[in-house]
C-alpha cells in the first residue's frame, strides 16, 4: 500500500521548498515521485509552434515538476501534523493511519 495517494495533502520536508504545502496531484510509482501543486515550479522556454489550426504562443512558461516521494510527508486530516503512515487489516481491507494519533485516513 502506498504512503501517499492522489489528493492527499502533503508537506515538503526538504528541498528549495521545504515546508511549503500542496494538495498531490499525480503519482509516477515506477520513478518515485509526485507531482504536487504549487510545489517544485521551473521555468520552461518554449518555441512558437506552427499548426494548420493557428499558432500557439511561445515564450516563457512556469509549471510544477514532480518531486521525489522520500522528500514530501502526509499530513493527518485530524491532527494536521507531517506524521508516517502505517496500515492495518480492519475487517479484510487494508486501511492506512496516522502513527500519531492512530486515526485513519
Amino acid at each position: 500500500m502506498q504512503r501517499v495517494k492522489r489528493n492527499d495533502t502533503v508537506r515538503v520536508i526538504s528541498g528549495k521548498d521545504a515546508g511549503k504545502e500542496g494538495r498531490v496531484v499525480n503519482i509516477y510509482p515506477a520513478a518515485d515521485r509526485v507531482m504536487v501543486e504549487g510545489i517544485n515550479r521551473v521555468t520552461k522556454h518554449q518555441k512558437r509552434q506552427r499548426t494548420r489550426g493557428g499558432g500557439q504562443e511561445g515564450g516563457i512558461v512556469h509549471e510544477e515538476a514532480p518531486i521525489h516521494l522520500s522528500n514530501v510527508m502526509p499530513l493527518c486530516p485530524s491532527c494536521g501534523k507531517p506524521v508516517r503512515v502505517g496500515t492495518k487489516v480492519i475487517d479484510g481491507k487494508r486501511t492506512r493511519y496516522c502513527r500519531k494519533c492512530d486515526s485513519e485516513f
